[in-house]
């Protein structure tokens, strides 16, 4: 015994299934969406770093604020699945320091490792407000 189905099915399953999955990337990139807070040892003692971050297709764009100066426009930002990554630029005395932020998100924490400050590296574990 054969079963039919009408020939609009396979096209409409297609189409829910497309629709599925653009939701569900959308979903994901709006985890990242949001303020969020690092704290950790400075050279003045414990400091509080804030990301605010807004994903829009795979783009990642916001600012990072830390103890000292003003807030730093994020650069470069890019989220694909669960890994981000952006280039924070900044100035002090007609000096530009470049940093690298890579790192993944898993539900309301965020851990990032950032280069390019004085040649190392290090962990920052960041959790959603």
């Amino acid at each position: 015994m054969k079963i039919m189905f009408p020939k609009f099915v396979f096209p409409t399953m297609r189409c829910m299934i497309i629709c599925t999955a653009l939701a569900l990337g959308v979903s994901f990139a709006a985890d990242i969406d949001g303020k969020w807070t690092a704290q950790f040892e400075g050279r003045n003692g414990e400091q509080t770093q804030t990301l605010t971050l807004k994903a829009s297709d795979n783009g990642l764009t916001g600012t990072i604020q830390g103890a000292r100066g003003p807030a730093a426009e994020i650069s470069n930002g890019a989220i694909d699945g669960n890994n981000i990554s952006f280039t924070v630029v900044r100035e002090f005395r007609n000096n530009k320091m470049t940093q690298e932020y890579k790192g993944t998100v898993s539900g309301g924490v965020l851990k990032l490792t950032v280069s390019g400050r004085r040649g190392g590296s290090r962990e920052v574990t960041y959790k959603k407000e």
